[in-house]
């Protein structure tokens, strides 16, 4: 990290994308920075006019890649598309390289050192793989550009934190997906990360069933003693222990009420069901982090939400949660380096 990203008191430089320019992302941005002024400093990478037109009050000069950045935070004109594919609420289909080209920029400012950590605001993924096909999410395309050889998408909020072993696989495919080496790889990332990033000496980590009633001893399928058991006896041999498997409809009710500092979930909507169900009625905004990589990333956990883009009614909640934990966790980095 270089002395320009440091934290400085507590407030590291944090790299966002923009994410679609006709999604909810520069306006929950815009929210986030204004409610967390003095909390970081921002380098905020998207096109010029919805720069202007959605943080131009934040006070931070816009510059143009590549120039000086300067040390209170910029606004970074990655592109300067037509104004008729920047309309709220209406997708353009050529902005998905835009919306690829602020990660991808913002990205770099991570991994040269101009900024301590990376946060994403939504994409559409569909768009996004119009410009780069198999383009499936976030995750997939940080875990190849940083060159790692596995990452876990993990949802975080006050009350309950869940890793995935398999994130955007179709049903039909997760028998083949789910194998004993990928939940060992999933259970001892995530229990490093709840270590070095944030600060938790002794994770209590838990892994879900697949089945109803964990299998019960068989009678409804054998996955919990065929995968379940030899990984969770694998992870704790390598120094990660976890308990489990437990049944999915008890498991994210405990680790919400305190018992575990996680739970490790087989797939996408076992895991994220739980989280946005406590979002949604709890008031617990999550948010999307991504374990096991070189460089730090969040992300609000939402999408670019075009029914109520540029309407007024997006919340900034999790936006505010994503950059929050991104500061945590650059600080905890730093105090680790030093």
């Amino acid at each position: 990290m270089s002395p320009a990203a440091r934290p400085r008191a507590g407030r590291p430089r944090i790299a966002i994308s923009l994410g679609d320019p006709s999604g909810v992302g520069p306006e929950v941005t815009a929210g986030a920075l204004r409610a967390l002024r003095g909390e970081l400093v921002p380098l905020v990478f998207g096109d010029r006019r919805v720069l202007s037109r959605a943080l131009g009050g934040l006070g931070l000069p816009v510059v143009e890649p590549g120039a000086p950045l300067p040390p209170g935070g910029a606004l970074v004109a990655t592109t300067a598309l037509p104004a008729a594919q920047l309309r709220p609420g209406r997708p353009a289909p050529e902005a998905g390289a835009a919306q690829l080209a602020y990660v991808a920029a913002a990205f770099r400012a991570v991994r040269e050192g101009a900024a301590a950590a990376l946060c994403t605001a939504p994409v559409s993924k569909a768009q996004v793989a119009r410009a780069l096909p198999g383009f499936v999410g976030h995750t997939e395309w940080l875990e190849a550009a940083c060159g790692a050889r596995r990452s876990v998408m993990m949802l975080a909020g006050d009350r309950l934190r869940i890793a995935l072993v398999t994130n955007h696989v179709a049903f039909s495919r997760l028998r083949r997906a789910l194998t004993v080496p990928r939940i060992v790889d999933t259970l001892a990332i995530t229990h490093r990360a709840l270590r070095e990033d944030l600060g938790i000496a002794r994770p209590r980590l838990a892994l879900a069933a697949l089945n109803p009633h964990a299998g019960e001893e068989g009678a409804f399928g054998d996955e919990e003693s065929r995968l379940l058991a030899p990984a969770l006896e694998a992870a704790r041999a390598a120094g990660a222990p976890a308990v489990g498997p437990f049944p999915a409809d008890s498991v994210f009710f405990r680790a919400a009420l305190g018992e575990f500092d996680a739970v490790v979930a087989l797939y996408h909507d076992q895991g994220l069901i739980p989280v946005k169900l406590l979002d949604a009625v709890g008031g617990d905004p999550a948010v999307n982090v991504t374990l096991g990589l070189p460089i730090v990333r969040t992300s609000p956990d939402h999408g670019v939400a075009y029914d109520i883009a540029g309407k007024g009614k997006a919340s900034a909640a999790s936006m505010i949660a994503a950059l929050r934990l991104a500061v945590r966790i650059a600080n905890v980095r730093a105090r680790a380096a030093r």
